[in-house]
C-alpha cells in the first residue's frame, strides 16, 4: 500500500503515473492473466488460482532492460499479488530469447536530472525490497543471461534456476562499467555466496558462466534450456509443501537485517547513488559503455 501512496504522491515523476493507471485484471474461475493495457506492456502475470503460483514475464524487448516503466509494472504486479492472500508462490522468468534480464537501464541515468536518477533509483530499491521481502516462494527461471541489476532480480528469489547453456552468463558486473554496486546489492550477494566470493566477483566485475555460477552457489540448479521452466514448476511445488507460516519466518529471519538496513539508510542511499551516477567523470563512462555496444551491433 506504500507503493501505491508514493505513486499517488506529486513528487513521482510522470511516467510513473502514466504507467500505473493501465492495471488491470481479468478474472476466470481458476485463472487470471494479468496484462497493462498499454500498447507495449513489458510484464505479464499468469496466476492460476488452483495452485496458489503466478508465473511473471518479463516482456520488454529486447533485453528486459530494468528502466522506470517496466520497474514500475514489476512493483505493481508484486503488489497486486501479495495482497492476494492465495498466491502462495511465483516463478519470474523471460519471453525474450537468449536474455533473462541486461539489468539497469543505462538511458535512465544517461544525461537525466538529478530529480529523475533519484526517482530511478527510488523505484530500484522498491522492486528489492518487494522482492526479497516477498511472503510468497519465489523462484527465478533463468532462461538466458543476467548480468547486473538482472543478477540481482535472481538474488532477490528463493531459489534460482539457470538454463545450462555456456553462451549465458550472470553476475554483477558493475566495476566494469565504472560503477559502485551499493550496499545492499553486495549484502545480497553476501547472503548468497558468502564474503570472499562475493569480494572478488565485485572488485572484478566478473560475469560466471552456468557452471562456475552453480559452483559457487550464485544460482542452485541447472537444466537443459528448454526444461527451466517445468523444473522451475516441479521445484516450486516441492517449496510448497512446506508449513507456510514456519518458512516465512525462518525467511524473514535470514534477509530481515539486511532489508532492514536499507529501510533505515533509504534515502541516503538514494542521495549517494545521484551523487556519484551524476559526476562527470562516470557519465563518461556510460558514455564509452553506450558508445562501445553501438560499435559492436554495427
Amino acid at each position: 500500500m506504500a507503493w501505491r501512496a508514493a505513486l499517488r504522491s506529486k513528487a513521482v515523476i510522470p511516467a510513473l503515473l502514466s504507467c500505473s493507471s493501465h492495471g488491470r485484471l481479468c478474472a476466470s474461475p481458476t485463472f487470471i492473466t494479468q496484462r497493462n493495457n498499454s500498447t507495449s506492456p513489458k510484464i505479464k502475470v499468469d496466476y492460476d488460482q488452483t495452485t496458489g503460483v503466478a508465473v511473471m514475464h518479463m516482456q520488454s524487448p529486447p533485453v528486459n532492460s530494468l528502466s522506470l516503466d517496466f520497474l514500475t509494472e514489476l512493483c505493481i504486479s508484486l503488489e497486486k499479488l501479495e495482497m492476494d492472500k492465495g498466491c502462495r508462490g511465483l516463478i519470474i522468468t523471460s519471453n525474450q530469447p537468449k536474455v533473462f534480464s541486461a539489468g539497469l537501464d543505462i538511458l535512465e541515468m544517461y544525461g537525466k536530472s538529478p530529480e529523475h536518477c533519484g526517482e530511478f533509483w527510488k523505484v530500484v530499491q522498491e522492486m528489492w525490497l518487494k522482492l526479497y521481502g516477498s511472503n510468497m516462494v519465489t523462484i527465478a527461471a533463468i532462461n538466458g543471461s543476467s548480468p547486473a541489476g538482472g543478477c540481482l532480480l535472481s538474488l532477490t528469489c528463493d531459489y534460482r534456476i539457470m538454463a545450462d547453456n555456456p553462451l549465458y552468463s550472470i553476475g554483477l558486473n558493475e566495476t566494469q562499467l565504472g560503477i559502485v554496486a551499493p550496499f545492499w546489492f553486495k549484502e545480497t550477494m553476501v547472503n548468497t555466496v558468502g564474503h570472499r566470493n562475493t569480494e572478488v566477483a565485485l572488485q572484478l566485475g566478473l560475469l560466471y558462466k552456468p557452471a562456475e555460477a552453480l559452483k559457487i552457489g550464485l544460482v542452485d540448479q541447472l537444466v537443459p534450456e528448454d526444461q527451466v521452466f517445468s523444473v522451475a514448476t516441479q521445484t516450486m511445488t516441492k517449496w510448497l509443501t512446506i508449513p507456510e507460516h514456519a518458512r516465512q519466518i525462518t525467511k524473514s529471519m535470514m534477509r530481515n537485517p539486511t532489508i532492514d538496513k536499507l529501510r533505515t539508510n533509504r534515502e541516503a542511499d538514494i542521495q549517494n547513488f545521484v551523487s556519484f551516477i551524476t559526476k562527470e567523470s562516470i557519465q563518461k563512462s556510460l558514455r564509452m559503455y553506450m558508445e562501445m555496444l553501438k560499435q559492436r551491433k554495427a
